[in-house]
């Protein structure tokens, strides 16, 4: 396996997302038709167009990593891979607020080795906006009606002690999640879909996300990738790092445990004992 030129790689995630994402604003523009698969979660043209721009790029630049992506796996395609470096791809995250019409949907892809995010790109085509991370930093790039970058910031977790920010989404509100929410009584919440929560902590605007409920690896890679390249960090129950190109026993390959996202390098305090604090 050749030495991966992480800043050519990452171009190349970036540009594929900028066609990926016009391609989902053509589709919302039209009347689409809204289906379900086998889990009752919803599907568009959208995804799937999304999908086979970007697959069809990375199975010609990247073709020795393989690509795990959402709508392929839910199609059928073996999950089955044998090297610890690939490829992770959810098309079209969100897409229950792209149906509903809300703008926060976003594209991601992302590259693991050894289990860690090391590269990502969230780019949220209806708010024109593109997140990186990579070995060199996290940026915020601003995209033109052109589907070009204009402008780039770059990102660091706020480290601050102002009133914490926490982050959670609408629409998937566990219970564990509000007895967690209970302990901070002082926190402001912000309500995001989509991988952009990981990025609203990446930019500085919150401190804390908890997810205790249903994830896969496509849903939470690019945006962890983002966050851990702004000095941030992901973790599972005790405070260790979220890994991928995880089976877990009982569970379908690439699904994740519950997890704390944070921009604080302290979050392992924050993580240690959440279950109990929680049932």
């Amino acid at each position: 396996m050749r030495v991966v030129d992480t800043a050519g790689m990452l171009a190349d995630f970036e540009s594929l997302a900028l066609v990926a994402g016009k391609a989902i604003l053509d589709v919302r523009n039209d009347h689409f038709a809204v289906e379900r698969k086998d889990d009752d979660s919803p599907v568009t043209e959208a995804d799937r167009q999304a999908e086979a721009i970007i697959l069809e790029g990375l199975r010609t630049r990247w073709s020795e990593f393989p690509c795990i992506a959402e709508e392929e796996v839910a199609g059928g395609r073996d999950t089955a891979i044998d090297t610890s470096a690939f490829i992770l791809v959810d098309p079209l995250d969100g897409t229950r607020e792209f149906v509903n019409g809300r703008d926060e949907f976003t594209v991601n892809i992302a590259f693991v080795r050894d289990g860690v995010p090391l590269i990502g790109v969230v780019y949220a085509p209806a708010l024109g906006v593109l997140y990186r991370g990579g070995p060199d930093g996290a940026q915020r790039a601003t995209v033109d009606e052109r589907f070009a970058i204009v402008e780039r910031q770059e990102l660091a977790v706020d480290r601050g002690n102002e009133t914490p920010v926490i982050v959670t989404s609408r629409l998937h509100r566990s219970a564990e999640t509000e007895a967690f929410l209970a302990r901070f009584r002082y926190a402001e919440l912000a309500f995001f879909g989509s991988s952009l929560k990981f990025c609203c902590l990446a930019d500085g605007s919150a401190n804390l996300y908890p997810r205790f409920g249903r994830t896969m690896e496509w849903d939470t890679a690019a945006g962890d990738a983002v966050l851990r390249a702004a000095g941030g960090l992901t973790v599972v129950e005790g405070g260790t790092p979220l890994t991928y190109g995880k089976h877990i026993a009982g569970d379908v390959p690439f699904a994740n445990p519950w997890f704390l996202a944070a921009a604080r390098s302290c979050a392992p305090e924050d993580a240690r004992g959440w279950r109990n604090e929680t049932s």
